[in-house]
């Protein structure tokens, strides 16, 4: 399952993240809790097929049954709000 983080309502975005950059809403970003840090990632949405590719830039998350969180640009171009099933596969390093 992956989660929605880094929104503005929940004061996330602008921090720093694990690996010291900035998280923004609007990138393509994610938080993984192994991956290393610049690691390319191709999530696709099990609902609806739809996939994008994302950076690894922070840990987490911390939640049973999640293996990634997704800025609010990811979980709109994967077309979810909130939770979705989704398959990851590693694409490469930035």
């Amino acid at each position: 399952m992956a989660s929605v983080y880094a929104s503005k309502r929940d004061g996330y975005a602008g921090r720093r993240s694990a690996s010291g950059e900035r998280v923004s809403s609007g990138a393509l970003t994610a938080a993984h809790k192994t991956l290393p840090f610049g690691t390319m990632v191709r999530i696709t949405n099990r609902r609806n097929n739809k996939s994008v590719v994302v950076r690894i830039i922070d840990r987490g998350p911390f939640v049973r049954g999640r293996v990634i969180d997704v800025t609010p640009a990811g979980a709109h171009a994967l077309g979810f709000s909130g939770v979705a099933p989704v398959s990851l596969s590693v694409v490469g390093r930035s």
